[in-house]
This record gives C-alpha cells, sequence and structure tokens, in this order.
C-alpha cells in the first residue's frame, strides 16, 4: 500500500521559513517525481512545485518562484519543501502527491497519490 506521510506544519509570522517533509512508502522512491500543492480555504488546489525523479529538474509556480526550494533524498524516500520570506498568502494546506506515470506538472487529475495535508498558517 502506498502511503505518503507528511510532517507537521506551523504557525509563522510573515518574513518566517518553514519546512515540510514528505515520505513515501510502499512503493520504489528513486524513481517517482512528486509534486507539492496547496489549497487555501475557499478556493482549488493550486500547483506549488514539482521535482523529478533523479532532483535535477524542478519546476514552480510564478507565486513561491524564489522563496521555496524542492529537494530530495532518494536513499531516505524524502522530499522536503523549503519556504522562505512566507507570506499571508502562502496560508493553506499544503498536500504532496505522486502519480503513476511520473508526471510532475500541475494538472491535479494527473495524480494518483495524496498526502494527509499540513496546515501551513502566516501571520501578518
Amino acid at each position: 500500500q502506498v502511503q505518503l506521510e507528511q510532517s507537521k506544519g506551523g504557525l509563522v509570522q510573515a518574513g518566517g521559513s518553514l519546512n515540510v517533509s514528505c515520505t513515501t512508502s510502499g512503493r520504489t522512491f528513486s524513481g517517482i517525481a512528486v509534486a507539492w500543492f496547496r489549497q487555501a480555504p475557499g478556493k482549488e488546489r493550486e500547483f506549488v512545485s514539482g521535482i523529478d525523479w533523479s532532483g535535477e529538474n524542478t519546476q514552480y509556480s510564478d507565486s513561491v518562484k524564489g522563496r521555496f526550494t524542492l529537494s530530495r533524498d532518494n536513499a531516505k524516500g524524502t522530499v522536503w519543501l523549503q519556504m522562505n520570506s512566507l507570506e499571508p498568502q502562502d496560508t493553506a494546506v499544503y498536500y504532496c502527491a505522486e502519480s503513476l506515470t511520473n508526471y510532475f506538472g500541475t494538472y491535479v487529475p494527473g495524480y494518483d497519490y495524496w498526502g494527509q495535508g499540513t496546515q501551513v498558517t502566516v501571520s501578518s
């Protein structure tokens, strides 16, 4: 059974930083791309960042580019989303996701497995 286990989030002041992780079990991680999405209250789930199986290729939404960094350790089966210069607009539940086809783009239905969600709250 494939499981994506996310770390806890938290409350941080604007301008602060937070690191959240997602650990995969139940499948071979080294060949898997991983993405992060977020969903704010009353809004649709939106793409944040994605990383290919090697870690050499990443992509970010325009809203987080230059502030967030996605990295991975295949030996640990884990990806980390480092979030810096956080803004109140970054407040949302964050989800990691994987597909069966190693897709790591922006299309939500392209993903087959999801983490349980991590609440990130940024105060002004």
